[in-house]
């Protein structure tokens, strides 16, 4: 009878411990969670989906910035552009890395918009983004 309660036991810690690890390594980031954001102009939605570092080319400056830094800089240059769409022209794999390419339409003009994403312990994550003015 002790045996029989130690094994329910144990299947239920097994199948409970199961479905935790499933559930929280399941999901990953792609290329369409990064242009919902980007569609929204929603800085803060996009850095879930930032590496540790984020290259940002803006007005043919670049630079590598923290995730922080990163969302403080797209907050505000969304904010002073007013974004409002962004339509994919192309997207693609390369080397297992999502790439997009795209137009963000702003209230000042439209940007034709590169994102690449890398993957980082299994999931995918922005690693940098580029805004060209047309």
């Amino acid at each position: 009878m002790k045996n029989y309660f130690l094994k329910i036991l144990l299947s239920v810690v097994m199948i409970g411990g199961l479905s935790f690890n499933y559930s929280g390594a399941s999901y990953s980031y792609s290329i369409e969670d990064v242009v919902t954001a980007m569609n929204t102009g929603d800085a803060n939605q996009l850095s879930h989906y930032f590496d540790k570092m984020v290259e940002i080319t803006l007005h043919d400056k670049s630079s590598s910035y923290s995730r922080r830094q990163a969302e403080v800089i797209l907050k505000d240059f969304f904010h002073s552009y007013g974004v409002k769409a962004f339509r994919i022209v192309h997207k693609g794999l390369n080397s297992g890395s999502e790439f997009c390419i795209g137009n963000l339409q702003t209230r000042y003009g439209e940007f034709r918009t590169t994102i690449f994403m890398i993957t980082r312990s299994q999931k995918q994550v922005l690693q940098e983004i580029r805004f060209e003015e047309n």
